[in-house]
């Protein structure tokens, strides 16, 4: 009996992720990629797996926040001003999601995500020869104002509430924990569930390992549109020619995604967040644990030999430019916090486009109108976290099983 067939848009962590287990399950899976494996937002993040980021994107205060920010270049969410009806919406959206009964409805979402992924991340590290630099050693979010620790203090309440641990440390135990913190760092909250891993080589490792199943990879390989019968894409038309979709197509093309959904006559209210980070060459007696800057809104992960830098939100579109204006200020941003943090040697400067969804939750599932189409996108600064449970729910969905976690609140239709 022939195995049935996918299609899956997008080579990064999701992609990847969809096809790694749709294999597993016996499929017979192709994946297609503009570029190469993990080119785009896969390749430079911060490389944690966080189920202490379980509060959404949209959360409360931070629009009034957003607000007092957005026009500053500097600032950690700023909005390049332009014309676009499609910002407009998504920001009038944005702002609706930012109350607390949706932040307290969203949270258990993004909860059982983070912890189904986590346990996949922990079987995927003990596959032998599958080495990824893994580590389940907890994250730092550090404080040096007593009013942002403060203020900290009372989403680490909400987390712990929802069944996330978090322990509350002054900055004498915080720096007895981690050395390598700065004296003014005022206070700490470790959340010991939180892993980190070195995120190309993940992505790339799982790549390899779904070959290995039999799934064919085509880079450099453009999707321009659809061909459709009825309800469902018969046809994916490419630059290397036209393929067929056959039981299932996966769309997890990042923030490219709302161009492709409407090829297909769907509309995705996801915007492209840019975000930067900056990899350094790791001290030997350098940072061990990740710190999460509190004021900042920033990270800082150690990757084996190396230190990198990741955060900032911008909304400017589909745009890859490098403002060094921004990147100058995630570099200042941690002196405050790290030890030595102004003699580090450079290694990289990156940027890359999140998928952001004005809800701050992910888009899992099948949209009613094209029944053989799977979307899998809108993970914003926790793709790489949540890559694993997605593929698996990818595959869960496309066999009609019973998902791992209830996918109800991640449906495209709730944007209807």
């Amino acid at each position: 009996m022939a195995k049935p067939s996918a299609l899956v848009i997008g080579g990064g962590v999701i992609g990847v992720a969809a096809a790694y287990y749709l294999a597993r399950g016996g499929w017979a899976v192709t994946i297609v990629e503009t570029g190469e494996i993990c080119a785009g937002s896969s390749y430079g993040n911060g490389g944690l797996v966080v189920p202490s980021h379980s509060i959404p994107l949209a959360a409360p205060g931070v629009w009034l926040k957003g607000l007092k920010w957005m026009l500053n270049p500097e600032s950690p969410f700023y909005i390049k001003p332009r014309l676009s009806p499609e910002l407009l919406s998504w920001l009038w959206q944005f702002r609706a999601a930012c109350t607390p009964a949706r932040a307290a409805r969203a949270m258990p979402v993004l909860r059982d995500l983070s912890f189904a992924s986590l346990a996949l991340f922990r079987e995927l590290a003990a596959i032998p020869g599958f080495e990824f630099g893994f580590r389940q050693e907890g994250a730092l979010a550090v404080f040096r104002t007593e009013k942002a620790y403060e203020a900290a203090l009372a989403d680490a309440r909400f987390l712990g509430e929802g069944g996330i641990p978090t322990k509350v440390l002054d900055g004498v135990a915080a720096r007895a924990l981690e050395p390598a913190l700065a004296p003014g760092v005022v206070g700490a909250i470790f959340f010991p569930d939180d892993a980190l891993l070195i995120p190309d080589v993940f992505v790339r490792g799982l790549a390899a390992l779904a070959e290995q199943l039999g799934v064919r990879i085509r880079t450099g390989t453009e999707v321009l549109g659809f061909l459709t019968r009825g309800a469902r894409i018969t046809t994916v038309e490419t630059t290397r020619g036209n393929l067929p979709a056959g039981e299932a197509v996966v769309l997890a093309a990042g923030s490219w995604s709302p161009r492709l959904a409407a090829a297909a006559g769907l509309r995705l209210p996801i915007q492209p967040a840019k975000g930067y980070s900056v990899t350094y060459r790791r001290p030997p007696d350098g940072l061990r644990i990740p710190l999460l800057l509190g004021e900042a809104k920033a990270g800082v992960t150690p990757m084996g030999d190396m230190l990198r830098y990741a955060g900032t939100l911008e909304l400017a579109g589909l745009d890859l430019s490098i403002n060094r204006r921004r990147v100058n200020a995630i570099i200042r941003s941690a002196a405050p916090y790290l030890r030595g943090a102004e003699s580090l040697e450079l290694l990289e400067i990156w940027r890359g486009l999140r998928p952001c969804t004005p809800d701050g939750l992910p888009v899992i599932g099948r949209p009613k109108r094209i029944e053989n189409l799977i979307l899998a996108t809108g993970h914003a600064m926790i793709g790489v976290s949540l890559g694993p449970i997605t593929g698996k729910l990818v595959a869960q969905l496309a066999s009609g099983e019973p998902t791992a976690v209830d996918v109800g609140a991640l449906t495209p239709e709730r944007f209807a």
